[in-house]
């Protein structure tokens, strides 16, 4: 599933149609991704305004359009967003294109549609916007709060907690790696032990790892550099990149997770 940076990529690919107007929109109205939606009173109203902005939170990303009318978009797991020439014919899959005035084709395509599109428009901002957690990058998401949740989850291993939107929101398996790995901390670690310098550590990390995912996969889906645990961690066989020791792997918390074992051993956490 997309995350933090895969989402602020894929809202990108929207942008060569802002500031334009929706001349048309067409929606698969069997797709399971508009589920509880009005698609065609959605059609009506939709048609003939402008595109305004964007913006991407947690794995959710939202357009705004004139008359304060939202469209959110959930990748699930294997949704796209893409901007298409004018003349470029529907493909299997499509289950959301807007043609704009400029001619570009603004498109949701979701194979397996796991995602959802949800629509909004009224005074302020989409409940379901509203309720996402503060961003790992802005100044709500405090040391102090992540050292209150993990008293809160003491139990929990520490890759779990990391993957728990209320707190971390966007973050994701392969993020919480990077994070435990650069930091130094077995993924099985509970959340109860961690000491106040393993939660700075912790927390200093954790916005390190989104920092530097907004600005290598985010910015235009770079591959990330071999020095991360990132591009040895999705095949058995995998080497980590510092110590060069085979890496671990093994189902914490109901999610894959891949460690190296000499610089994330159980007990760093106490600290």
């Amino acid at each position: 599933m997309p995350e933090l940076a895969e989402v602020e990529y894929f809202r990108k690919q929207w942008n060569p149609g802002m500031g334009k107007m929706v001349k048309e929109i067409i929606i698969n109205k069997k797709a399971r991704v508009f589920r509880g939606e009005k698609t065609e009173v959605i059609k009506k109203l939709i048609k003939q305004t402008r595109f305004n902005t964007s913006a991407a939170a947690a794995k959710q990303m939202v357009f705004l359009f004139d008359k304060n009318l939202w469209i959110g978009i959930h990748l699930g797991m294997t949704g796209r967003i893409e901007c298409r020439p004018k003349n470029q014919t529907s493909i299997k899959h499509d289950q959301l294109i807007l043609k704009m005035s400029s001619g570009h084709q603004l498109v949701f395509n979701d194979p397996r549609q796991f995602g959802r599109v949800q629509f909004f428009q009224g005074e302020g901002v989409p409940p379901w916007w509203a309720k996402i957690s503060p961003a790992i990058l802005s100044k709500e998401f405090n040391e102090k709060e992540v050292a209150n949740f993990l008293k809160r989850r003491k139990g929990s291993p520490i890759k779990a907690v990391l993957l728990m939107q209320e707190r971390f929101p966007g973050i994701g398996n392969w993020m919480a790696d990077e994070i435990l790995w650069r930091a130094g901390f077995h993924p099985a670690s509970r959340a109860g032990k961690f000491g106040a310098k393993s939660t700075h550590l912790l927390f200093k990390n954790i916005r390190e790892v989104c920092r530097d995912a907004f600005r290598v996969i985010g910015k235009d889906w770079s591959d990330p550099p071999d020095s991360w645990l990132f591009n040895h961690r999705w095949k058995k066989g995998g080497r980590c990149p510092k110590t060069k020791v085979l890496l671990e792997r093994k189902t914490i918390g109901g999610r894959t997770s891949c460690w190296s074992p000499t610089r994330q051993k159980l007990g760093a956490e106490r600290r």
